[in-house]
């Protein structure tokens, strides 16, 4: 069953699509297999692996941060591949996006190595299904839409280079949920110190990521944190994936801890 917060993020989503990209979203938040899929992810994560979450909250708010940064980059004039390539048009890009979103971390139910891969290969039949049913009998729109999912799902942790926009906006949608409610239940149910604490304490440290128009570039990050300890998300996680990203030349990027000054990364 979905929680509150859950249903409270799709609404956000979906005030923030329209036409086909609405009906593939109020489908995945509805799908029971990639529900499933979603929780086990969650389940493998936190419990076995003691990692923040990676199930259905974290791919909420991947899609949310993702299709925030898509439409200030449409709005700016800026062409997603899908478009800029001639294959397909926004709506196109905008599809894949949300499916990359959504699938990017199914494939930590299998466990953390190599699990962009795993999402790869247990995300192939879910997206034809979905497409088969938003949009049947479209062989040629169907597999431009897939090919560009797929490599937003391969490329989100960085070890598999991208080239797409579109791959490039899941780099970063993914790198900015790092707020502290995504380390809240690995910290209440760990009660012992091991190897890879600091992502859950840096995490918790971390009040509020802001996404918005910037006043030099397309695209303004914001990080607020109450500690010192949160610079070790934006240095070590959110700047990697920014720097592998194809929209990093688009992004200012700022952090700071509360009552203290701000710091200009990009």
């Amino acid at each position: 069953m979905k929680s509150t917060y859950e249903q409270n993020l799709e609404q956000t989503l979906f005030a923030m699509l329209s036409d086909e990209a609405l009906e593939v979203a109020r489908f995945i938040t509805n799908d029971e297999e990639i529900h499933h899929w979603q929780d086990q992810s969650n389940a493998v994560s936190i419990r076995r692996l003691g990692y923040n979450d990676h199930g259905p909250v974290h791919m909420r708010k991947v899609a949310i941060n993702a299709m925030n940064m898509f439409n200030i980059l449409i709005q700016e004039g800026i062409q997603p591949s899908i478009v800029k390539e001639d294959t397909g048009s926004v709506e196109d890009s905008r599809i894949a996006v949300l499916l990359a979103a959504f699938l990017h971390d199914i494939g930590m139910s299998i466990g953390r190595q190599n699990h962009e891969i795993s999402s790869f290969v247990l995300s192939e039949r879910i997206i034809d299904r979905i497409l088969n049913t938003v949009i049947p009998n479209q062989l040629r729109r169907q597999i431009t839409i897939k090919s560009v999912t797929l490599e937003g799902i391969m490329g989100h942790m960085t070890h598999h280079a991208i080239s797409s926009l579109e791959a490039g906006i899941i780099l970063v949608a993914d790198g900015c949920d790092m707020e502290k409610g995504r380390s809240r239940i690995p910290m209440l149910i760990s009660h012992e110190s091991r190897v890879g604490d600091i992502h859950k304490y840096s995490s918790s440290s971390v009040e509020r990521v802001t996404i918005e128009k910037g006043a030099e570039k397309p695209i303004k990050i914001s990080i607020e944190m109450s500690a010192s300890v949160g610079f070790f998300q934006v240095e070590e996680i959110l700047i990697g994936k920014i720097m592998a990203s194809t929209i990093k030349q688009y992004i200012e990027l700022y952090a700071n801890v509360i009552g203290r000054d701000v710091k200009r990364y990009l």
